[in-house]
C-alpha cells in the first residue's frame, strides 16, 4: 500500500483529485481536528479585538508536527494582535522517525493549508513542500545537516552510539537536507526580522535554526519545562542549551532577600520530599526521603569517602552537543567506574537517572557492565527502577560528579564540591570545578579526595550556587500561558481574549515581545 500511495502522490494533481474526492482530512495521524474547530469557534469573536499599532516588524515563525503547527497558529494570532507581521512556514508531517508516502504527505500539506487559510485575516502562512528548493547549500552546511541526523538518532533512540546505515539515520539525513534546501529557498525570497523557532536543536528545527544562524538572522528558540505557565526563551542560540550568560550577568552581585531565599528553600524541599511544587507537573523523587545515614547503612557504604555520580539519561536533548573534553557521556561514565575500580580508597554510587525507566534505549548500567568485567565492591549502582531518594545520596556525598544534570547544581547548595564533565549551564559559575581534559578531571578527582572534610565548599560558594539556583529556576523562565503538552486543556483557562485583556497583558506581553526579538530585562 505505501508503494502504490507514493506512486500515485507523484503524479500531478493525483493528489488533489483524491482529496476532493475524499472530502475528509486524511485517516492520519496529523491531526489538526482541535485547530480547526478552534478557528470555526473563536476567529469571529477574535476579529473584532483590534489590534495594536503597527510595529513594522516581520516575524517568521517556524513550525513542524501537527501539534507544533497548532500552537505556532495561535501564538500567531496574538503576536499580530501585538502589532507583528508574522508568517507561519510549516512541513505538514506526523512523526520525525517514520516514512510518509508521498500521496498522504501531499493530502496532508493540503489539509494544513484549509485550515491555516481560515486564520489568514492574522498572519501569512507558507508550506516549505512548495518552496522551490535551493539547488545548493553553502559550503560546509552538509556537515551540519548530519550533525542535525545524528542528534535526531541518538534522541530518538536514546542512544549515543548508533550505526549511521541505519533506517531511522538515513531517514532524518534525507528529511534535514530537504529542510535545509527548503528554508534556504524560502530566504532567498524573504528576509524576516525575527526567525522564531521551537526548541531549534532536533528534527528540522535544528536544521531551521542553523540556516538562521547561517544567514545572520536574528533568531529567537523556545521550549517548555515541567512547570506549568513557563517559557524557556533565548536570542541567538539554541534554548536547549540553556544559556544563562545575560540573566547571571545580571543578577549575580545580587543577593537573595528573605523572600526568594525561602522561595528556592521551599522548591528543593519539595523536590526532595517527593512532592510537586508550584505549578509542577512531576515529581522529581518517587520515593520519600528516609535520611542519609538509613541510606549509608543501606547501601552498605563505610567511612571512605562516598562519591556520587548522577547520570543523565543517554541521548536527552540536555546532553547532545554538550562534550567539552569527552567523546560523549557514555565515554565519561565508562572511564569513571573505571578509574573508582582502580582506587578503592573511595566508594562510588552511580544513580542512574530514574527517567530511564521510561525510555526504550539501552540504560547507563549496560556502559558500566561492558566497562568493567565485574563490579567491584567500592562501586554501587543504584538502578532507575530502585527506591532510592537522590536526595539521600547527597546528604551523603563527599563528592559530586555529574555531566549536565542539575543535581550537580543541587549538591552545590548542600556544599558539596561537584565535577562537571559536560556543558552545562551552571559550569563556570564559581562554585564548580571544572576540568578542561581528562587528566584534569582526574587530577581534581584525586585533590578533593585527600581529606575530603576540609575540601568542602565555602559558605561564599554555597550562597552563590543557591542564588544561580534561584535565577536558574525563577527568573530564567517566562510566564507563557501555553506549554506544548496539554496545550489545549492550557487554552482553556487562558483564552486569547484573556491574554489580550489586561490582565493578561499584565502577565504574558513581556514574554511574547521577547518570542518576537525584544531585548529581555532581566
Amino acid at each position: 500500500m505505501y508503494q502504490i500511495k507514493d506512486l500515485i502522490g507523484q503524479i500531478p494533481f493525483a493528489a488533489d483529485l483524491y482529496d476532493m474526492l475524499q472530502k475528509q482530512p486524511p485517516r492520519t495521524r496529523f491531526n489538526l481536528r482541535q485547530l480547526d474547530q478552534f478557528a470555526d469557534d473563536q476567529l469571529t469573536t477574535l476579529k473584532a479585538i483590534p489590534a495594536d499599532p503597527d510595529k513594522n516588524k516581520h516575524i517568521l515563525l517556524f513550525a513542524t508536527l501537527h501539534y507544533w503547527i497548532e500552537q505556532a497558529a495561535v501564538i500567531a494570532v496574538v503576536l499580530q494582535k501585538l502589532g507583528y507581521k508574522v508568517t507561519v512556514a510549516y512541513l505538514p508531517y506526523s512523526s520525525w522517525d517514520k516514512p510518509v508516502n508521498k500521496l498522504d504527505l501531499k493530502r496532508q500539506d493540503l489539509y494544513a493549508a484549509r485550515v491555516l487559510k481560515k486564520f489568514s485575516q492574522f498572519f501569512d502562512t507558507v508550506s516549505l513542500l512548495r518552496v522551490k528548493p535551493s539547488g545548493t547549500l553553502p559550503p560546509g552546511f552538509n556537515a551540519k545537516i548530519q550533525l542535525a541526523a545524528s542528534y535526531d538518532t541518538m534522541y530518538t533512540l536514546q542512544v549515543e552510539d548508533f550505526d549511521p546505515h541505519t533506517e531511522l539515520y538515513q531517514l532524518r539525513l534525507q528529511r534535514n537536507e530537504a529542510a535545509a534546501r527548503q528554508v534556504f529557498g524560502l530566504f532567498a525570497k524573504t528576509k524576516p526580522d525575527i526567525v522564531l523557532i521551537p526548541n531549534g536543536l532536533v528534527t528540522e528545527l535544528g536544521v531551521w535554526f542553523q540556516a538562521s544562524k547561517h544567514l545572520g538572522l536574528d533568531t529567537v528558540t523556545y521550549e517548555f519545562n515541567d512547570q506549568r505557565e513557563q517559557i524557556w526563551i533565548s536570542h541567538t542560540d539554541v534554548v536547549m542549551n540553556q544559556n544563562t550568560d545575560e540573566i547571571w550577568a545580571a543578577k549575580k552581585d545580587t543577593p537573595l532577600d528573605e523572600e526568594q531565599y525561602s522561595q528556592i528553600a521551599a522548591f528543593e524541599d519539595a523536590r526532595s520530599s517527593a512532592k510537586k511544587f508550584g505549578k509542577g507537573t512531576r515529581f522529581w523523587q518517587d520515593v520519600a526521603s528516609v535520611g542519609g545515614q538509613a541510606q549509608r547503612q543501606a547501601l552498605g557504604l563505610d567511612d571512605r569517602p562516598v562519591v556520587l555520580l548522577a547520570t543523565n539519561v543517554l541521548g536527552d536533548s540536555l546532553t547532545l552537543g554538550r562534550n567539552i573534553f569527552t567523546a560523549s557521556m557514555a565515554e565519561w561514565i565508562a572511564k569513571t567506574v573505571v578509574y573508582y575500580s582502580q582506587h578503592p580508597q573511595a566508594q562510588l554510587v552511580v544513580r542512574i537517572h530514574p527517567g530511564e525507566r521510561l525510555m526504550k534505549g539501552p540504560s547507563s548500567i549496560d556502559v558500566i557492565n561492558h566497562s568493567l568485567p565485574s563490579i567491584p565492591e567500592n562501586i554501587k549502582i543504584i538502578g532507575p527502577l530502585e527506591k532510592v531518594n537522590t536526595y539521600d545520596l547527597m546528604e551523603i556525598a563527599d563528592l559530586g560528579l555529574v555531566y549536565t544534570t542539575t543535581v550537580g547544581l543541587e549538591m552545590a547548595m548542600r556544599g558539596v564540591p561537584v565535577i562537571v564533565a559536560g556543558k552545562t549551564h551552571y559550569r563556570g559559575r564559581g562554585f564548580t570545578y571544572d576540568p578542561a581534559n581528562y587528566e584534569d578531571n582526574f587530577a581534581i578527582t584525586a585533590q578533593l579526595l585527600e581529606n575530603t572534610a576540609s575540601k568542602r565548599l565555602s559558605q561564599t560558594q554555597i550562597d552563590t550556587a543557591w542564588n544561580y539556583a534561584y535565577r536558574f529556576f525563577f527568573e530564567y523562565p517566562r510566564p507563557f500561558p501555553w506549554r506544548l503538552m496539554k496545550f489545549w486543556e492550557d487554552l482553556q483557562e487562558w483564552p486569547i481574549q484573556r491574554i489580550l485583556s489586561p490582565e493578561g497583558r499584565g502577565s504574558f506581553t513581556k514574554t511574547f515581545s521577547a518570542l518576537a526579538g525584544e531585548p529581555i530585562d532581566w
